[in-house]
């Protein structure tokens, strides 16, 4: 089941939902969009890993630069970290992509590949999410500077990429809720809208590498593709109205508690 398909228009109001409500979770937290949707794909909709992947590659690069844009506008971004970011993200996945390309597994394999690496994934990313306040507390956000004031270390942040890359080109998840979590590591005195600005773009590229790769493979589904933008695009929209309304601890706690789920979801069926 690649490219376009008809078959799953019958299942358009359970795919436009589901888009809604992970660009409603996106709008509110700033990441998710590989966490909640591929789990989805896999587990409710009945995609396979391999497609559901990829599909949700190309869908979250396009989310990712909608916001993308207003952070670049307002200067959230430090693109000396984005480069050196890239320059480690950008090879890890063309390194994981020829590594899939040239192991050739069997769709059960590479399922259950995915599946187990999703688990794994997911779980890192709760705990990612949950411990992010706790690391921008205290002596974490004193003497924050601006985007361009930031010392950048080149090694460890390429270092960084490569990981990415990696995990994300397998999985589709990681690129928004583990990368900013080290990204606090790395950088303690970058302040918070700073650190996500600089990691949502660096997932642009990264997401659209990563989903033409597998696009190339004939691991994406136009059909679902356009299905999820209906429902995701207007979840952000609502929601950029609703920012505030809720607090954040509220917000974490709830994404951890569904990306958990997620994972115990998956390792049912894996």
């Amino acid at each position: 089941m690649t490219m376009l398909d008809t078959s799953l228009l019958a299942l358009w109001p359970m795919i436009v939902a589901g888009g809604f409500g992970v660009g409603f979770l996106v709008g509110m937290t700033g990441v998710g969009a590989g966490s909640l949707m591929t789990p989805f794909l896999i587990t409710q909709v009945g995609i396979q890993p391999t497609l559901a992947v990829g599909t949700d590659l190309l869908f979250a690069s396009i989310t990712k630069a909608s916001a993308a844009a207003p952070h670049h506008t307002f200067g959230h971004v430090n693109w000396r970290i984005v480069r050196w970011l890239a320059a480690g993200s950008v090879p890890g996945s063309i390194a994981m992509l020829a590594l899939i390309e040239w192991l050739e597994p069997d769709l059960t394999t590479m399922a259950h590949v995915i599946k187990t690496a999703l688990v794994a994934a997911l779980m890192l990313s709760s705990a990612a999410i949950l411990l992010y306040p706790f690391l921008m507390r205290g002596k974490w956000i004193e003497g924050a500077r601006d985007a361009g004031d930031t010392a950048v270390r080149p090694l460890p942040t390429m270092l960084l990429g490569l990981l990415l890359g990696s995990i994300v080109t397998l999985t589709s998840v990681g690129a928004g809720a583990i990368g900013v979590v080290v990204l606090t590591l790395l950088y303690p005195a970058l302040r918070t809208r700073h650190l996500i600005g600089t990691d949502i773009v660096h997932a642009v590229p990264l997401t659209l590498v990563s989903g033409l790769g597998h696009l190339s493979m004939g691991n994406t589904n136009f059909t679902l593709l356009g299905l999820l933008l209906v429902g995701s695009l207007p979840g952000i929209a609502i929601v950029s109205r609703l920012t505030g309304r809720l607090p954040d601890w509220f917000l974490r706690i709830a994404l951890a508690a569904i990306l958990v789920f997620a994972a115990y979801q998956l390792w049912l069926k894996a």
